[in-house]
Formats: C-alpha cells, structure tokens, sequence
C-alpha cells in the first residue's frame, strides 16, 4: 500500500515555517499524517470536483431535493447504537479559537462543552494551528496554564472542566504549509490526525475520548469519507470502531436534505447534528447566487423565524430524534455591552428569547459565543428540559417538503444593510490577515461565516444591480461611491500614520475584488490564506 512505502522525509515545510514543533510532530506522528493523506487526500480533491458538479445544476435551474437513490435509507427504521455517557448532556456549548486564554476560559465557563476551533474562529497561520494542538493536548492532560502579564493574573483549569470537541477545518481547506511529495496536504486531516494521535490514550484514560464537530459537509458521500477516516485511524492507534466520535455541522443547503444519509454514513460515529445558522444563509446565498428569484433581504432580517431557517431547525430536530442522536441549536454571537446598561439588556432579552424558542422547539442544547451567555442560557435550557436531553421530542407531525427548505423570506435591502455589510467585511479580513480568526465587531462575536454573509450579499445585489427600499438600484457607481466611504471612515478611525502598521489596505483590495469580480469566489479565505503562507 502506497501509505506503507511513503516515508517522513516525504514531508516538505513551507519557505516561511521557522519552527518544526518536533515535540508535536515527532516521527510517528508525521508518519500517521502521510498515512492518512496517503489514502484519503485524493477522494478529498474528487469530493471537491463533485461540489463543482451540484453548483452546475444548481446554476442550471436543477435545485436541491431528496435523493432518489437513498429513499430506502430514509424510510427504514434504524437508530445510532451508542452516546458516551460525557455527551448526553449538552444543553449549554461554547465556541471559540485554540488559543491558550480562550481555551482555558471555555473550559471553566460553566458550558457543559467547550468546541475548540481550528476553522471558521481560527486565522490559520503555522504558529496559531500549532500552537492550538499544543493546547489541547496540555488541556487534556489538565496541566494548562495562561499568564497575563497586564491583568497580573494566573488562568488554568478549574475541578470540572467542559468536555472539550475539535472542529477541524473543512474539506475544502488545505494546509500548505506542510506539502507531502510537493503536495498540500489536507487541513482536515492535519487538524484531525495531529488531534487524535496525541490525545486519545489521554482521554481514554480518563473515561473520555476525542470528540469532533465535522464543518461544512455537502454530500453524504463526505459524512462517508470522514467516517472512513475515523475508522482507518481508530485502526492504526489500535483502538475500537466507534470511539471517535462527531457531531455534524448542517451549515450547507444541501445537507439540509440529505440528513437522515449523512447520520446513516456515520452511524458508528456520529452523536449529534447542529444548526450552524450563519454558514447556512452564507450556503444558501451562495448555492442559489445565479438566481435573481433567490435574494435575500439585509442579513439582519434573516432570523431563524424566517420559513427557510425554520423548516431547516425543525428537520434537524425531528431527523436526529428519529435516529437517536441529539439535536443542538444555533449560535448567540452576543457579547456584554459594559457601557451602556440599557442596550446589554436589549441584547441579552434577544439571547434569552432565542434560546427559549430552540428547547421549546425541541433542542438538546445550543451555542454560545462568550461566557457571559452561558448562565442565560442554561437557565432556559434548566427550565424547559429538566432531563439531559429530550430526544423523546420527535416532531412527528412536521411535514417539511423541499419547497420549505428554500423559500425565499421577505424583508428589505437598504443603504444601511450594505454599508454594514461592507464595513464588517472590511474589518473581519483585516482581522483575519492579522491572524485572529474571532473578532468582536459592534458586540457580536464574529467569526469568517459572517463576513461570508456579508461579500456574498454585496456581490449578488451588485450582479442583479437589486433595487433598494428607497427606489435606487444598486449599481456599480453606488457601489463603489459607498465603498469608497466607508474606506474613509475606517482610515480615519485608524489614523493614517497607523495605517501601515495593519493589514486594512490589503483588506480592502481583498473584499472590493470579491465583490466585483465576474467570477464567485467560493470562500473568501482561500484568496486571503495566500496572504499568511
């Protein structure tokens, strides 16, 4: 087998790595590593080709419906054999980046699980992917520690820490910094190999295992391939089938329909499906973005009460309940407003709600961005689901069909809509060429799927040159006259003898592009990853 014949001294670093972190990628563990893109990388680039497919037909007017071919799948009467005792409960999760500080706050805030981010909070640049396994692997073993040198204080890890998952970067996503015979090497399986080679005998010891998040899955076929993974890797560390296991990220319009096949794919591993609400109005822009039929209003309108957003949730409830895994709701990207007592509340009234509507609804738990929240939204969770979870919500009178999961919500695009978009846009690129993935903007806790939401929007109202609520369509001229303003407004808000000290002047050539160009750009980070190799 070819994985058997390739060696470490197959492995080749990019010109600007300048730390080979020996102690994290040891011999062993590189070795793995080509196993793994030995046998998987070149079904990753096929699965990719097949994305290309679907967006043809999509692009032709053939949009998404149940398949066909795994009717029978669906029909059948099956159900996932088995939980860990450690996931029953999750009514409260919190996400963030791997580094240090993050990480040890997540794991003390109170949330039952923390999510450690490797993709869309994470700017990946050698140091901060490195680094974040470095974390990890001391927060399994307990001995984590953080100083900070401005506060003077001292962060570790409390008596009853969260139980940790991973979310590795998607599918799409490649780690070039590290290139097997000249060849990139999949960022998935970088994030997920180093993961697991250093971390599961720890956490089987402690009656735990590794526990992933699986982002932007498009097909059953790539819920097969990482469950193929999961298994290869199970083999080759000598533990059994089934101690891996993952919760699915429904964040693309297409996996919307495939449900009950992506749950069936990974029946041995999968524990969980989650809304991941901001990536999936991203996908649906993105999918249907060769349709003027297809546009949404201002992002701001596009709430989960939306008929698309809504149908969406419920079948995700009513699909993981039939087949006894746990359904986790949305993300409140909130964060505190220490200066103005009246807006906080404003601000925390709307997470309350929104949790309130997802474990009425029949969610198992939910997500949320900063600590603060988790107490807001354990308390809903505490009132209404006062069992670990509550699969025995089975929405069996929801009948959603296809039409549901696609309707186009009403609402308004306006002046205001587009500058938020352009500006949030502009901020959260420079942020991410800076190396920071989350960023808060305007008190929200952003990560890359909003600033998605935000240049998709700008380059589909341009296209279709959308006529706005006070009359205007929006054009090129207005466009750029906006655009233009708002570069401004943000040089003047850094000061021009500052500017140079960021990354805003490539930022803003960077989101003026995307928007522009002829061509869609499919994620905004694989232009902008060449700026931090």
């Amino acid at each position: 087998m070819e994985q058997a014949i390739m060696t470490t001294s197959e492995i080749q670093f990019a010109d600007n790595v300048n730390n080979y972190y020996p102690e994290l990628l040891t011999d062993k563990a590189l070795e793995f590593l080509i196993a793994l893109h030995a046998k998987f990388n070149k079904t990753r680039l096929q699965l990719l080709q097949e994305r290309v497919k679907t967006q043809a037909q999509f692009d032709a007017g053939v949009f998404p419906t149940f398949p066909k071919e795994t009717e029978q799948t669906r029909n059948m009467e099956w159900q996932v054999p088995h939980i860990p005792k450690d996931l029953l409960d999750r009514r409260v999760e919190i996400t963030g980046p791997v580094d240090r500080k993050m990480v040890i706050n997540a794991l003390n805030s109170g949330a039952k699980t923390f999510m450690a981010d490797f993709e869309d909070s994470n700017a990946p640049t050698w140091y901060n992917c490195m680094l974040g396994q470095q974390n990890l692997i001391e927060a399994n073993k307990g001995t984590i520690k953080f100083y900070d040198s401005k506060r003077a204080k001292q962060y570790e890890l409390n008596d009853n820490p969260a139980v940790l998952l991973v979310r590795p970067r998607g599918l799409h996503l490649e780690e070039c910094h590290l290139k097997v015979k000249g060849i990139s090497t999949s960022a998935s399986l970088i994030d997920f190999g180093l993961y697991v080679f250093h971390n599961t005998q720890v956490l089987l010891e402690k009656g735990s295992a590794p526990y992933f998040y699986l982002p932007k899955l498009e097909h059953y076929l790539e819920a097969r391939w990482w469950d193929e993974v999961f298994t290869f890797s199970e083999n080759y560390l000598n533990v059994p089938k089934g101690t891996f296991k993952a919760t699915v990220l429904v964040e693309t319009i297409t996996a919307s329909f495939q449900l009950d096949e992506i749950i069936y794919e990974l029946k041995h591993h999968i524990v969980g499906l989650n809304c991941g609400r901001w990536d999936y109005i991203f996908s649906y822009i993105k999918k249907f973005r060769n349709h003027p039929e297809f546009i949404l209003p201002n992002r701001d309108q596009v709430t989960m009460t939306v008929p698309f957003m809504d149908a969406y949730s419920k079948r995700v409830i009513q699909r993981c309940h039939k087949r006894g895994i746990l359904a986790i709701g949305g993300m409140a990207a909130q964060i505190p407003i220490k200066d103005n007592p009246l807006a906080n509340e404003t601000a925390m009234e709307k997470v309350r709600l929104d949790k309130e509507r997802e474990v009425k609804n029949g969610h198992d738990g939910t997500w949320v961005a900063h600590p603060a929240l988790v107490p807001i939204a354990l308390k809903e969770f505490d009132r209404y689901m006062p069992t670990q979870n509550q699969m025995q919500v089975l929405r069996e009178e929801d009948q959603i069909l296809e039409a549901d999961l696609i309707a186009i919500p009403k609402g308004t695009i306006t002046e205001e809509g587009i500058r938020k978009n352009i500006n949030v846009g502009i901020l959260y690129i420079e942020s991410w060429l800076r190396g920071q993935g989350c960023v808060a903007l305007y008190n929200l806790m952003e990560d890359a799927a909003t600033a998605e939401i935000s240049r998709t929007q700008i380059w589909q109202w341009l296209k279709y040159e959308v006529r706005l609520a006070d009359g205007r369509r929006f054009k090129k001229e207005l466009y750029q006259s906006i655009f233009e303003e708002e570069k401004e407004k943000i040089k003047h808000l850094v000061g021009e003898a500052n500017l140079l000290n960021t990354q805003f002047l490539k930022a803003f050539e960077l989101f003026d592009a995307l928007v522009t160009q002829t061509q869609f750009e499919e994620f905004l980070t694989l232009n902008a990853y060449k700026e931090i190799i």
